[in-house]
């Protein structure tokens, strides 16, 4: 099979601006409003849990059940940013704030029983 010089060049050409895009899209949607809201009230979560186990508030039991919890509404997020091209939807950010809203809550009686 014999290519042209101007038909590679005009390959190399498209291949490189059409991964040049993708990447311009990845790195739009790892930093989506929507997302980037979800992933750091997980961060901010996890450390919590974390500083309830050093302080000894919670058991390694509770802290083990709090972060497969945890881990549980990150999958949903990834699945659902998967389903989406890299984005979350305004209802499925609601969804997921309304997880993390009841798992703070439960860190929060976990690490203070007597507040309840």
């Amino acid at each position: 099979m014999k290519c042209s010089k101007m038909t590679l060049s005009a390959a190399v050409v498209s291949l490189l601006m059409s991964s040049s895009t993708v990447f311009a899209a990845d790195t739009f949607k790892e930093d989506h409003p929507r997302r980037a809201e979800v992933n750091q009230r997980e961060k901010k979560q996890d450390k919590r849990i974390a500083e309830g186990l050093k302080s000894g508030k919670l058991t390694q039991a509770q802290a083990n059940q709090l972060q497969g919890e945890e881990a549980g509404v990150k999958a949903q997020e990834k699945a659902e940013v998967k389903a989406n091209g890299g984005y979350l939807t305004k209802p499925e950010q609601k969804q997921l704030n309304q997880e993390l809203n009841q798992d703070s809550k439960q860190i929060h009686s976990e690490k203070n029983p007597t507040s309840n």
